[in-house]
């Protein structure tokens, strides 16, 4: 069974910082891309992150509201993705989760919410 647990979302201030963590279960993970997502009421979800896996090697890609802020990162041992966010603003309030692809199914975890308020 494929499960994604992920932690570390809280309230913060505008121009505070967070990590989130994620930690995988039930699959490969050492040779999956992983991802990042939020999503809030009402509006579309929106992928933030992915750090890839490629034979040739890693490489991390962001969305344009969050380049330069956010830093995603892996740690195979742990069979953890995280997701470092800094220079926090209100708009990044959101529903965190991370993701995996295996096969033509995606799976997401419940979420981590993150508050940016003053």
């Amino acid at each position: 069974e494929v499960k994604l647990v992920e932690s570390g979302g809280g309230s913060v201030q505008p121009g505070g910082s967070l990590t989130l963590t994620c930690v995988a279960s039930g699959f490969d993970f050492s040779t999956k891309s992983m991802t990042w997502g939020r999503r809030v009421p009402g509006k579309k979800p929106e992928g933030v992150a992915v750090i890839s896996r490629r034979s040739i090697g890693d490489y991390a890609l962001y969305a344009d509201s969050v380049k330069g802020r956010f830093t995603i990162s892996r740690d195979d041992a742990k069979n953890a993705v995280y997701l470092q966010l800094t220079q926090l603003k209100t708009e990044d309030t959101a529903m965190y989760s991370c993701g995996v692809k295996i096969g033509d199914i995606d799976y997401y975890g419940q979420g981590t919410q993150v508050t940016v308020s003053s």
